[in-house]
């Protein structure tokens, strides 16, 4: 495929709409590990970082090297918590002013992309995304990189309680490995480009035989200035229940780490499992990019 070539038929397959994956019946005995859905989040814990002090360190030692050690120097135990209890967590200041811009301006350069979807044309919303291609940009395989490891231990928590028999190595690199000896070897990170009237129906991205359970999205413009509206939103359905709704409060710069399809919730009589879709509700104004990073690699 050439540089900036649109491959519409490729990107549809990738996101076909799927089946929900049955949900689990719950166990007779409760299970450690999962916090009780209506625990209150640890906010104080994942406090975002001094922009200036941030944006100075990352310019000294570059925004790979500031990523990692950022990265390193996270709280899991408190993002664990609020992923047990909600779903999804917050990471303030992930990426600084300086590098949302920049991570922005890379959708008008299409060498750096494999594909690019008009999501109208497939009944996915309205918008557009581009997905990277190999090699990625350093700042996403630094993210990439850096949060798999810790995510990759959550991930295997949540497979062994919702009784899940696949299980996560603690290398980003040898997951992909799996993945590409199973035909997915086409990178899944991406930005998304939304204007006035835009939106992203709910969906969850799969890609394949191997998913990993969590993914993450940055925020890469600035709410109230750059645009209004275009909320984050997560649904959760559970069994014999209506579905619950949630708007995650991003700024820019901010992550939020979620699940992709399903999670472990901690109920009377054990653990079962709830599924979960996101989307980005109607932008009302301006103009919102998003940067996306999947772990799993595309069929």
């Amino acid at each position: 495929m050439s540089n900036g070539e649109l491959d519409f038929g490729d990107a549809a397959a990738e996101r076909k709409p799927r089946k929900a994956p049955p949900v689990a019946t719950p166990r007779a005995t409760p299970s450690a590990g999962v916090e009780a859905a209506d625990k209150p989040p640890a906010a104080a814990s994942l406090t975002a970082p001094d922009a200036q002090a941030q944006a100075a360190a990352r310019r000294a030692v570059g925004a790979a090297a500031g990523i990692a050690v950022h990265v390193a120097g996270l709280d899991w135990q408190a993002i664990g918590d609020e992923l047990n209890a909600h779903g999804y967590a917050i990471l303030p200041g992930m990426l600084t002013a300086e590098e949302c811009a920049a991570m922005a301006a890379q959708y008008a350069q299409p060498q750096l992309f494999r594909s690019r979807v008009v999501m109208s044309q497939h009944g996915f919303g309205s918008g557009e995304y581009q997905y990277f291609r190999y090699p990625l940009p350093s700042t996403i395989s630094a993210l990439r990189n850096a949060l798999y490891g810790p995510l990759a231990h959550i991930a295997n928590r949540w497979h062994e309680l919702m009784d899940l028999p696949d299980r996560f190595p603690a290398e980003h690199t040898d997951f992909l490995a799996r993945c590409h000896a199973a035909g997915q070897q086409r990178p899944t990170p991406l930005l998304l480009q939304y204007a006035q009237g835009d939106y992203n129906c709910l969906h969850q991205d799969l890609y394949g035989e191997h998913v990993f359970p969590l993914q993450a999205a940055v925020l890469l413009s600035q709410p109230g200035k750059d645009f209004d509206g275009g909320e984050f939103v997560l649904t959760e359905q559970r069994p014999r229940m209506q579905s619950r709704v949630e708007v995650v409060p991003l700024k820019r710069g901010d992550m939020v780490i979620f699940a992709v399809n399903h999670r472990p919730v901690q109920g009377t009589r054990g653990i079962y499992r709830v599924n979960l879709r996101h989307g980005v509700s109607r932008l009302r104004k301006g103009k919102r990019h998003t940067l996306g990073i999947i772990f799993h690699d595309a069929n």
